[in-house]
């Protein structure tokens, strides 16, 4: 059962590598394999879920085990999606606001403290996810 495991460890941590390997050699856009690794990614959990690797047989197993709820369980999720998903947004707002502010920097100087507003603006949104996040911790702990 171990040998399974880390098998599939390793293949959860090389599968975006295959993914790319492979939308180069097609000849696509490598930004399109991102929806293939998310496929992968998912495809690896619900195989290890189905395949019970956990070692947790029922929720009321869990609940002994961890001497958490189901909505605890709920809240830690919520954690990392406000966690993950404000940093995946911040990612995006940052790097259109920072290839704008160079391309502006580029033009006048002077424009640099203007820009950097924009950027950091756009970084805020991360920092509030984490805080969010913070925040659900504190409630369930």
């Amino acid at each position: 059962m171990e040998f399974v495991t880390s098998l599939g460890i390793v293949a959860l941590l090389l599968s975006p590598l295959f993914v790319i390997y492979y939308m180069q050699k097609k000849g696509k856009k490598v930004k399109t394999g991102l929806i293939a690794n998310i496929v992968c990614f998912f495809a690896i959990v619900v195989g290890f879920t189905a395949a019970n690797i956990g070692g947790v047989a029922s929720a009321a197993d869990a609940t002994q085990a961890t001497g958490l709820t189901v909505g605890d369980g709920i809240g830690l999720i919520g954690a990392a999606l406000s966690t993950g998903l404000s940093g995946l947004g911040g990612g995006i707002a940052v790097a259109s606001s920072a290839a704008a502010a160079i391309g502006a920097m580029s033009e006048d100087s002077k424009l640099f403290g203007k820009a950097l507003i924009f950027v950091g603006l756009a970084e805020g949104i991360a920092l509030y996810g984490m805080l969010v996040s913070f925040q659900i911790l504190a409630k369930i702990g």
